[in-house]
């Protein structure tokens, strides 16, 4: 039976900086030493039983009319003081009980809700060798072995009388408890003031932290009160948004397309029995597919990048949230990064971030509508010191490593690991020495087809022929026309493009017997569609490289809309005269050049008049069907 309550306080105010060292002494040393004194003092001041005043003057007359008062010394049963260790105990043994999910918890194993210290961490006082020992020695038992040293060394309760206290704390097994309660002769330690948790020691806080905490304190206040007014204003007709939700208002769409689970998956071998082919067949790859965090964190950033993201995008492609659920592509751990590429049937996305840390992650947007089995063969999952690994297709069966300017030479083999993640492979550079450009040979489908990095998520496709007939680059011819005109591509590298064709349109004999020139265009197709980039080249007999004669952007010129094209150049023959030379795709009938001191007329694509050096001149066409059409600009 309880002690009356006032009989109770008074022993707990008595005894205070001991019940205060009991709980402190059981309490499992993993809470910390801050956490463990104000614990320690919280359980010590919710011993105090529920009850009312008034029983308690009645036993005080008693007392005072059946002899003297008990004099205070060691505390007895009769005094309340039996009553209230035993709560503190149990208490203490309660707090030690990890939480689980299967029960509720119970108070104890709570933080203390009183006493508090803001600003402070508070600890007792550090003792010597022998303290630090005993307080590793305590921190390998569990919480009734503490339990039994302390009754016995600090209460210093005989055996018999340790094993009943334990008993009534609802200890299961208090003989093992006391068994391995340790060595009597340490029990002098247990009174020393590193275990005093009423002496103590302060120092502050984590200071940035509270500053930063503050903060974001003070923000939440701010939104929390701009958020209040805005809903106290009476309505008045449509905003300026009309029937639109506020901005960040919660949106069905929106949260499915930033939940982890709507993710969608297609199955490994949908591709095959599919009837289009592009990104919208790759199954998900990677060895971090099933992490629900790292994809709700990279759908997280997609929706609304931080100051921490570094963003990018290709010129076309619009950087907004996905529109609904987006496609799995890959998520794993690349290089010193961890990777998660994202398809939402318009764009591709590919999120980064460090393997460890939180410096910085990084968000790229490539536009990739309408790919189809020629244009989605791999994508770009990392770039470390100047050397790419791709991702490659799933109907890829066969990955090679050529070097466009040494067109003789077989592509290297490459071996993609499980995932279709090729090894890394050097990045051709955008400035600098042109000594050699990498391209990727990829064999699927029945077709080998080259690719090459141009600085963003998809890689270029590569092709030959006139407009409208385009086909993969395999023939020796070709493969040497590109040997001369690889150094070029750095003029439409980060623009957004698809593919680059190449295409001999003319071959035009020399004057003076120089040899046979050779007229090329090229074309890089954007995925957008709306800023191609052409170029007309010219290349000298026994020159290595081919110059630039001509280039336009947005032009249809070279193109399947309108398959012509028409450049000039300022040529020396080997003997010191210079000449105009031109020359015209098929379509052209005849060409005429005026102005500069020149002039000249021809019939045919091609052209060749004797010009001063440095002169300016205007070339002009006449198509077959009679039109006039002017050079490439």
């Amino acid at each position: 039976m309880p002690p009356d309550i006032e009989l109770a306080e008074a022993a707990i105010v008595e005894h205070y900086p001991r019940l205060v060292r009991l709980a402190y002494l059981v309490l499992p040393p993993s809470l910390g030493r801050n956490r463990r004194v104000l614990t320690a003092h919280s359980l010590a001041q919710r011993a105090l039983p529920r009850g009312r005043r008034g029983a308690g003057a009645q036993a005080a007359a008693a007392a005072v009319q059946g002899g003297v008062p008990g004099q205070r010394g060691t505390p007895g049963a009769d005094s309340g003081y039996a009553y209230v260790r035993l709560r503190v105990l149990r208490a203490a043994l309660e707090a030690g009980v990890p939480l689980t999910f299967r029960a509720l918890p119970r108070r104890a194993q709570l933080p203390p809700l009183l006493p508090q210290v803001w600003g402070l961490r508070l600890f007792p006082r550090s003792g010597g060798a022998e303290e630090l020992a005993l307080d590793q020695w305590l921190a390998t038992l569990d919480g009734p072995g503490r339990a039994a040293c302390v009754l016995r060394a600090l209460e210093r309760l005989p055996e018999p009388e340790v094993l009943r206290v334990l008993t009534e704390a609802g200890v299961a097994n208090p003989a093992a408890a006391v068994a391995e309660s340790g060595d009597p002769a340490n029990d002098a330690l247990f009174a020393s003031p590193e275990f005093d948790p009423c002496a103590l020691q302060a120092r502050p806080t984590d200071l940035l932290r509270r500053r930063r905490f503050a903060r974001a304190s003070l923000a939440a206040a701010a939104a929390l009160a701009v958020c209040g007014a805005l809903l106290a204003l009476p309505g008045g007709g449509w905003g300026a948004d009309g029937a639109a939700a506020p901005p960040y208002a919660l949106n069905a769409a929106a949260q499915q397309a930033l939940d982890p689970g709507k993710l969608v998956r297609v199955a490994p071998t949908a591709w095959r029995t599919s009837s289009r082919t592009g990104f919208s067949t790759w199954p998900a790859r990677g060895d971090r597919t099933d992490d629900a965090e790292l994809l709700r964190r990279a759908l997280a950033v997609w929706a609304r990048p931080g100051s921490a993201v570094v963003a990018s995008a290709t010129p076309g492609t619009p950087p907004g949230p996905p529109m609904g659920p987006p496609q799995l592509l890959f998520a794993g751990t690349v290089d010193q990064a961890v990777v998660v590429l994202l398809y939402d049937g318009l764009r591709v996305v590919r999120y980064a971030e460090p393997r460890t840390g939180t410096s910085v992650a990084a968000l790229d947007f490539a536009r990739t509508d309408a790919a189809s089995a020629e244009s989605a063969t791999a994508l770009v999952l990392s770039r470390v010191d100047g050397n790419v690994r791709y991702l490659t297709a799933p109907w890829v069966t066969g990955v090679g490593l050529r070097d466009l300017l040494k067109p003789g030479e077989a592509p290297a083999a490459l071996k993609p690991g499980r995932d279709g993640v090729t090894p890394p492979v050097a990045s051709p550079a955008p400035t600098g020495n042109c000594t050699g450009w990498n391209a990727l040979a990829l064999t699927g489908g029945g077709a080998t087809r080259l690719v090459t990095d141009l600085g963003e998520l998809t890689p270029a496709r590569l092709t030959s022929g006139a407009p409208g007939a385009e086909r993969d680059v395999a023939e020796a011819a070709e493969l040497g026309d590109w040997s001369r005109i690889a150094c070029l591509l750095p003029s439409v590298r980060s623009h957004g493009v698809r593919s680059v064709n190449a295409w001999t349109y003319a071959k035009q004999p020399l004057p003076e017997g120089d040899g046979t020139a050779t007229w090329l265009c090229t074309r890089a197709e954007t995925w957008a569609g709306t800023e191609d980039r052409v170029q007309a080249q010219f290349l000298a007999p026994g020159a290595p490289l081919a110059a630039q004669a001509a280039k336009a952007e947005g032009s249809p010129a070279c193109g399947a809309r309108e398959p012509r094209v028409l450049a000039g150049v300022l040529w020396k023959s080997k003997a010191g005269q210079w000449y105009v030379l031109a020359a015209g795709s098929a379509q052209f009938a005849s060409l005429s050049v005026s102005g500069g001191g020149v002039s000249g007329s021809a019939n045919g694509n091609r052209l060749a008049v004797k010009a001063p050096a440095g002169a300016q001149v205007e070339l002009a066409g006449r198509l077959t069907d009679g039109t006039r059409a002017g050079v490439l600009r």
